[in-house]
């Protein structure tokens, strides 16, 4: 089994790095966009991240433009949008393509140990999210269409 830790991504700046610093920790992995209908999302992920992450959780947003183009914005677009527009203080990384064979290591990995519906891998939208257990396991995905306040109680459990 891979390690999550070890997948390099990269961040908002551009530099490589790796999710070592998040180890131990309870995560929620999402693939966000600023121009989606599920953009307002930003409010409830900022909501978890800024109730639990004292006992160690942390929400982790990678911009993605695969869908309908709506993330277009460069990094500096993307954090000034996330920071201005709904005050997000959790970390968000470099824009990546979920999907494809230019697929980030990082989703892939999400992807194979946690199919969608019928056992598809495929990220269908913007807002996927992934709950990362403190061991590195992958415990849930789910749809862009449930709301971050939803996912409350599985966090719970992990914390």
């Amino acid at each position: 089994m891979t390690d999550l830790t070890d997948i390099a991504i990269t961040a908002a700046d551009g530099s490589a790095t790796d999710l070592s610093a998040y180890a131990g920790q309870v995560l929620l992995i999402v693939n966000v966009a600023s121009k989606c209908g599920f953009t307002p999302q930003y409010e409830g992920l900022e909501a978890l991240y800024r109730e639990y992450k004292a006992r160690g959780f942390a929400v982790l947003g990678f911009p993605c433009n695969q869908f309908g183009g709506q993330e277009p914005g460069d990094a500096a677009e993307i954090a000034s949008f996330c920071s201005l527009t709904y005050d997000v203080t959790f970390p968000v990384f470099a824009k990546v393509d979920v999907n494809g064979d230019a697929a980030a290591p990082l989703w892939r990995h999400l992807k194979h140990e946690a199919p969608g519906i019928l056992g598809s891998e495929a990220i269908k939208w913007n807002f996927t999210k992934f709950l990362i257990g403190r061991d590195g396991a992958v415990v849930a995905r789910y749809a862009p269409t449930t709301k971050p306040g939803d996912i409350a109680a599985d966090i719970e459990k992990l914390l």
